[in-house]
């Protein structure tokens, strides 16, 4: 019978902020997969987890993955985790997956502490839709890149960033979406957490007057504002598409999508002109 590979999500700062069920899960496997076994015996050791460990990162995944596979087809249980949160958002660990799923592995999410959700529940953002991209691009072209083709989306934008580069990007998030809500999440769960709010620019400024800039960072950004509503007469404003050169029906079709309406909807109001 082949093993099972355990998805685990550990703290992403205070020690507490672990399910009894990963805390169960890794006393039971017979191997730890850590991102850095280092970090992670610190949390094994304050639960009193007994278990052997091994590394599994960016620099050996493709060799380590096969060798996981092979024990979890002799058996045994393997817990993947990360440094901090869950595994595989932007950590490694999805070569691993893929392989225990092609290998008919059974594989079991172990859910827990989200950096990318505990940012978002306590921004005062909008939470309906929001778009995780992960960690915005190091050098200044690719970033604005990233930036520009995210500008349309209306969703509350979440990011990753490193301290060191934290300034450089809230001046690109300014340059590319303008003066939008943003929030910076700094040592979640940790002993400095702290929210800094206000516009890009603003946010800026609170951090340039620091010293330095320390500890793990997630950016939020607010989301794109819709179109004005179209206040005008439907007659008018179909019209205006006709006379652009776009066929009637289309037009009809296009302001009626534009207005939540049915075209039907549309054509009615049309004829009682």
């Amino acid at each position: 019978m082949p093993g099972q590979l355990y998805v685990v999500a550990t703290p992403i700062g205070n020690l507490e902020d672990i399910t009894y069920r990963a805390v169960r899960i890794l006393k039971e496997a017979d191997l730890i997969a850590c991102e850095d076994t280092r970090q992670t015996r610190k949390l094994l050791d304050h639960y009193g987890i007994a278990k052997p460990t091994v590394s599994y990162h960016e620099h050996n995944e493709a060799e380590r993955a096969a060798e996981l596979v092979e024990r979890m087809r002799a058996g045994a249980a393997v817990a993947v985790v990360s440094d901090a949160g869950v595994p595989l958002v932007s950590d490694p660990g999805y070569r691993l997956v893929r392989a225990a799923v092609e290998a008919g592995i059974p594989v079991a999410p172990i859910p827990g502490p989200s950096a990318v959700l505990a940012a978002l529940a306590a921004s005062g953002l909008p939470t309906d839709a929001f778009h995780f991209a992960g960690f915005l691009p190091a050098k200044p072209v690719q970033r604005a890149k990233m930036l520009e083709a995210l500008a349309e989306e209306h969703a509350t934008l979440i990011f990753f960033e490193a301290p060191h580069r934290v300034l450089e990007a809230l001046r690109a998030i300014e340059e590319a979406l303008g003066p939008r809500p943003v929030v910076v999440a700094r040592e979640l769960t940790k002993l400095h957490e702290e929210f800094l709010r206000g516009t890009a620019s603003e946010v800026r400024a609170q951090m340039e007057g620091r010293e330095t800039v320390k500890g793990e960072i997630t950016i939020l950004v607010g989301k794109a504002a819709g179109p004005a509503p179209d206040e005008r007469p439907i007659e008018e404003a179909v019209e205006e598409l006709v006379h652009g050169g776009l066929p009637r029906m289309d037009a009809i079709k296009q302001v009626a999508r534009r207005r939540g309406l049915s075209k039907r909807e549309v054509y009615e109001q049309l004829l009682r002109k």
